[in-house]
């Protein structure tokens, strides 16, 4: 009878301990974002995507740049070739799963420039106000008023055509609103209790900064990242669009596209297929933006 009292009473305990730690509001969201379908569904078709490309291309029989002559424009199905060839007889599934990678990179490694120089130039900004804000706001306000093209066609006549220097030219723009987001994030949270505590205990700007204004940025920030990326692949792809993008024979979905639009009327394939990945990838990074934001924040509902 004792022993049932005790094992009675553990339970009740632990129980009680389950109740008293309660969950982190990041528990919380994680368990929203989860609830919500398209979210979910989104991670689930970009998964699928980024396995496909990173994976894809080792194991299909033909290369992305591999010309063969005797089946130029075999529709799907055809000779072997599951989406068909292009106008050189390169395998289009081939093609286009490397250029999903090379949008996906563009889009991920210029994601994260802007994001580093945004929420440091934005955090810094926000936290000293002042004459220091009015400056480094006023730089971002005279880089806004340039216009991308101008500023990327400059950038390459300068340095020349390359792969890298798509992802410091996007990144080098994509920035400007993350800076302006932090910096209107921070000048409200430097006036918290948990702020004047810090200044109080006698750390500096930069440690504040760096332990407490950065990390209640996550939120928001993580939200803007998302929703940054496919801005990202659309500025690549018009740039591809437009010939001054990735080079051949390298290829993103921005060329695939250039090219099947040219070619649409002898083979339809060509545009349909880079063209439904394109959406395909977009609609996941929105789908997922938009449950992060429930997510984190569902007042904004």
């Amino acid at each position: 009878m004792t022993a049932r009292k005790y094992a009675i009473g553990s339970d009740a305990n632990a129980r009680a301990m389950e109740a008293v730690k309660g969950r982190s509001l990041w528990d919380d969201a994680r368990r929203r974002l989860f609830r919500n379908k398209a979210a979910v569904t989104g991670m689930i078709i970009l998964a699928v995507m980024v396995l496909a490309a990173l994976i894809g291309p080792y194991l299909l029989p033909n290369d992305y740049s591999h010309l063969n002559r005797d089946n130029v424009w075999a529709s799907p199905g055809e000779a072997g070739f599951v989406l068909g060839t292009d106008s050189l007889g390169r395998d289009l599934l081939a093609r286009l799963l490397i250029g999903l990678r090379v949008s996906l990179a563009v889009g991920v490694v210029a994601t994260a420039v802007s994001l580093v120089i945004g929420v440091i130039w934005g955090a810094v900004a926000g936290y000293a106000g002042g004459k220091v804000d009015e400056l480094m706001m006023r730089f971002v306000d005279v880089l806004y008023s340039l216009p991308f093209i101008f500023f990327v066609i400059l950038l390459m006549v300068t340095f020349g055509r390359s792969f890298i220097l798509i992802f410091a030219a996007i990144g080098a723009v994509e920035w400007l609103t993350m800076a302006r987001i932090v910096r209107g994030q921070t000048m409200s949270l430097k006036q918290k209790e948990f702020v004047e505590a810090a200044r109080a205990a006698g750390l500096g700007p930069m440690a504040i900064i760096a332990r407490h204004i950065v990390p209640n940025l996550l939120g928001p920030v993580v939200v803007y990242v998302t929703l940054t990326i496919p801005t990202v692949i659309l500025v690549e792809s018009f740039l591809s669009f437009l010939g001054m993008g990735v080079q051949e024979p390298l290829t993103s979905l921005g060329t695939l596209i250039s090219q099947g639009a040219r070619d649409m009327e002898i083979a339809w394939w060509s545009l349909v297929f880079p063209a439904g990945a394109m959406i395909l990838t977009l609609m996941s990074f929105n789908f997922i933006g938009d449950g992060l934001r429930d997510a984190i924040d569902p007042k904004d509902r």
